[in-house]
């Protein structure tokens, strides 16, 4: 709501400001901040139907429409930066002087301070909840804060040459201003693309968290003897691991059943929003492709449980 709030305010003043100055550049900041005031608008409701529970049509809960959203910001991105490009040209072809370019620097100044307090405020708590689409509308609006200091620094290049040298034409600083804040937009919307698709395609999370959940799952020999199969996937803030573990055959499903309510809460609480489903094998010797390449027994005490069981079999084999 804030960040809406925010960008209503910015494109009211971008936009007056923008007609009245003649400003290329600034009516493409004003362009720009429409996309976020959009974008902040879809990632509003795209959060509010990501927290809602499972139902019985999407029984692993409703994160996707985070991604979604995500794209479709991205999509809007690049719609901003075309037509920036195309009026940046028609301004450099058909150039008009600049009027009350003072005006415009105050509103870029006012731009970059409220875009900086408010991208700020998003990444903490888009990070802190693990939320796709407020991690989007804070690079929306970090973005803004590069392209509104360009349009800034433009405006107040030509401010004061037009004070020092009233005779030099720097009008073209403008439209060029204007085509490096769309090349910046354009740079924004690649990398919230590529961060959106990925999850939308089920890869796997950061290595920093395989690279913890191997070592945590690790921690736990020899009570478990081997991991192995372990999916991972990101859907908006939630995370679905699913994993096999092998304990001794003797255990009791009480035991065995501790051990995984064990797991699902340490994962829980170091991956926020995670959903751990874990399958339970009994070391019986047979040693699987999968089982063996997560095996954590000793290659002695490994081969002593294989001859246990190959001998129950030929004694099996033998008996009928």
């Amino acid at each position: 709501m804030l960040s809406i709030v925010s960008n209503s305010t910015l494109v009211a003043l971008k936009l007056i400001t923008g007609i009245f100055t003649g400003s290329i550049s600034i009516l493409s900041e004003a362009a720009h901040s429409s996309m976020d005031l959009i974008a902040s608008v879809i990632a509003f409701f795209a959060v509010r139907i990501s927290a809602r529970r499972p139902d019985a049509e999407h029984p692993f809960g409703h994160g996707k429409v985070e991604d979604i959203s995500a794209l479709a910001e991205a999509l809007l991105i690049v719609i901003a930066a075309v037509w920036i490009v195309v009026e940046a040209v028609n301004k450099i072809m058909i150039p008009k002087p600049l009027e009350t370019i003072d005006w415009g620097i105050a509103v870029m100044l006012l731009s970059v301070v409220a875009n900086i307090t408010v991208s700020q405020l998003l990444f903490v708590v888009g990070k802190r909840s693990d939320s796709p689409a407020l991690i989007a509308d804070a690079w929306h609006l970090r973005t803004d804060v590069w392209t509104s200091a360009g349009v800034l620094t433009g405006l107040s290049v030509i401010w004061v040459g037009n004070k020092l040298w009233p005779g030099i034409n720097l009008t073209w600083i403008d439209p060029a201003t204007a085509i490096l804040v769309a090349i910046l937009i354009l740079k924004a919307a690649f990398d919230l693309t590529a961060g959106a698709t990925r999850d939308l395609i089920d890869t796997s999370p950061p290595a920093h968290e395989l690279y913890w959940l191997s070592n945590y799952l690790e921690s736990w020999y020899p009570t478990v003897r081997s991991i192995h199969r372990i999916r991972t996937r990101k859907s908006g803030a939630a995370r679905f691991i699913d994993l096999h573990i092998v304990v001794d055959p003797a255990m009791t499903v009480s035991d065995s059943h501790r051990i995984t309510e064990q797991m699902t809460a340490a994962v829980r609480e170091k991956l926020s929003g995670a959903d751990l489903t874990v399958h339970i094998e009994p070391c019986d010797g047979l040693c699987k492709k999968a089982c063996a390449s997560g095996c954590m027994l000793p290659s002695d005490e490994r081969n002593a449980i294989q001859q246990e069981a190959n001998a129950a079999v030929n004694k099996s084999r033998q008996t009928i």
